[in-house]
């Protein structure tokens, strides 16, 4: 049997982590060879890597244009379909199709709907097994895949449903919350699993390794102006809109003002480069004690994203919008305290497993008097309106204009909620005005101050069996059951229209008020 994992791209990132994490324990003693298929070869330090890690499975990688990003390949629709079927075929001729299994991942992310349409038809005609993986979704705050899934003639939302929840006999739907595989099960019962992502967690809580850490606090010193004694926080993401490094980067001043706020990589797509640009200019223009995408172009000496968050003192996660929150295990595993929301998609799921985390919060409120607030709420009513005149037809008059827009803001308005441009200008304003007020609109601040003056924050904890959930055997036995469990059927079975229904139901929820955020309705907020 054939393992063979498509994805659009094998950048660093979650989908990327969870590839290496879970693969081994997949494959261990069922596959006697590993194929990636990209849009683009993989990193050869992370490849050799890889391979080494399954070694003695040989791995190959195969690449073309036509399985990336459909706005990077800048090909037409019809050339990335016939590329995809020219290489799919190839790949499956080498094989015995009705053995091998093919592990897709965020094909619900609609970044390249006419490949991943060709790959499933593909599939079902080959009668391969496949295990649909969905990491991230094209409707939940991310309306340009619509404009983009149209320029590639998928021109209803019919069409997209079928192209992001395909189904054949004894596939697998792969969720990584429960929240989203509960929505999956109504449309397809029997072939729908929760998979949280893998983390090997040290029952020691870390550090695993002082030389590591050390060395790797050298190497963040070199790059902090020669700093070896102020604390790191650290946000261990790719350089995202809905990662909210702004809220990152207000947190880290107003509880740690000497730290330095550090994240790991860089803007993966042209797309969020407009935000990554601004915030790095702004840091470097203000001075501040910030440096963004501290990974970016090193070289091989340069430490892991593990050795950085145990040489860190806090590990910080502010995103807005998380599919599964692998940061949270991250700091967990390497004993760093964490300074996070409380994603409700994630957060439960943490805590089900055995997790608590002493320092969540749920919003950070901010007085409208730092910004001027009628310029905000005009470019807030200018993009809101741009950005619903983007959504599918049927679907814009129920999208109604955000509370926050509607009634005039009371003792305080969500960081969160305002523009990038509303953001900046409040990290503008002198740090110690903005905190003192902030402890009074954000009363727990007080505590958690207390505890970070003194690199004191409590960390993370978990039940003694928590680990053993996570790993990656409890992954693969997870896995191999849910498959078996499709393989021989289920009692409910799948609907005609099952793929439209399961849209539906994520498409109302996820343009509720509380899923929109100004900073994703466009690049340039």
């Amino acid at each position: 049997m054939r393992w063979i994992i498509v994805h659009h791209h094998f950048r660093p990132g979650g989908v990327r982590r969870v590839i290496e994490q879970a693969t081994p324990h997949l494959v261990e003693g069922r596959a006697d060879a590993v194929v990636l298929v990209g849009g683009e070869a993989p990193d050869p330090i992370w490849f050799g890597e890889f391979v080494r890690r399954l070694a003695p499975i040989p791995v190959t990688w195969e690449a073309d244009r036509a399985f990336g990003y459909a706005a990077e390949a800048r090909l037409d629709a019809a050339e990335i379909g016939r590329r995809a079927r020219q290489k799919l075929r190839r790949i499956l001729d080498q094989g015995e199709p009705e053995e091998d299994w093919v592990w897709v991942h965020n094909a619900g992310l609609g970044r390249n709907v006419v490949m991943i349409r060709e790959l499933a038809r593909i599939c079902r005609k080959r009668k391969v097994r496949v295990a649909w993986h969905h990491h991230d979704w094209w409707f939940e705050n991310r309306w340009s895949r619509w404009a983009e899934m149209r320029r590639l003639q998928v021109t209803t939302l019919r069409d997209a449903a079928r192209a992001s929840f395909p189904t054949g006999a004894g596939w697998l739907h792969a969720g990584i919350n429960r929240r989203d595989v509960a929505r999956l099960r109504r449309g397809f019962p029997g072939q729908s699993v929760w998979l949280p992502n893998p983390v090997e967690l040290d029952s020691s809580g870390g550090p695993r390794s002082v030389e590591e850490r050390t060395a790797a606090r050298r190497w963040l010193a070199e790059r902090l102006d020669g700093d070896a004694m102020s604390p790191v926080w650290l946000v261990p993401c790719r350089f995202l809109r809905r990662k909210n490094m702004a809220e990152a980067v207000l947190l880290t001043r107003w509880l740690r003002p000497e730290a330095w706020l550090v994240t790991t990589a860089g803007a993966s797509s042209e797309e969020e480069r407009p935000t990554w640009k601004r915030l790095t200019a702004a840091a470097r223009e203000g001075h501040w004690r910030v440096r963004i995408s501290i990974l970016d172009g090193a070289d091989s000496s340069a430490p892991s994203v593990e050795s950085l968050l145990e040489a860190s003192e806090v590990v910080v996660l502010s995103s807005i919008l998380e599919g599964f929150g692998l940061p949270y295990l991250e700091a967990a595993a390497a004993g760093r305290p964490l300074v996070g929301r409380r994603l409700g998609n994630v957060v439960p799921d943490m805590e089900s497993l055995g997790l608590t985390f002493p320092t969540l919060y749920d919003e950070i409120l901010v007085s409208p008097s730092w910004l001027d607030w009628s310029q905000e709420i005009s470019r807030q009513e200018c993009r809101f309106a741009a950005w619903r005149s983007g959504l599918p037809r049927g679907w814009r008059t129920q999208v109604r204009l955000p509370a926050w827009l509607r009634e005039p803001p009371g003792c305080g308005v969500p960081f969160s909620r305002l523009t990038f441009t509303g953001q900046l200008e409040i990290l503008q304003a002198p740090a110690d005005m903005t905190r003192q007020a902030a402890l009074r609109l954000n009363p727990w601040l007080s505590r958690w101050s207390a505890w970070a003056a003194t690199g004191k924050l409590p960390r993370i904890t978990w039940k003694s069996n928590t680990a053993a959930k996570l790993s990656g055997r409890a992954y693969a036995r997870r896995f191999w059951s849910a498959a078996g469990t499709a393989a021989r059927g289920c009692k409910t079975t799948t609907r005609a229209d099952s793929a439209e229904r399961v849209q539906a139901g994520f498409l109302r929820e996820r343009l509720a008020a509380d899923h929109l955020y100004p900073l994703l309705w466009d690049r340039d907020t």
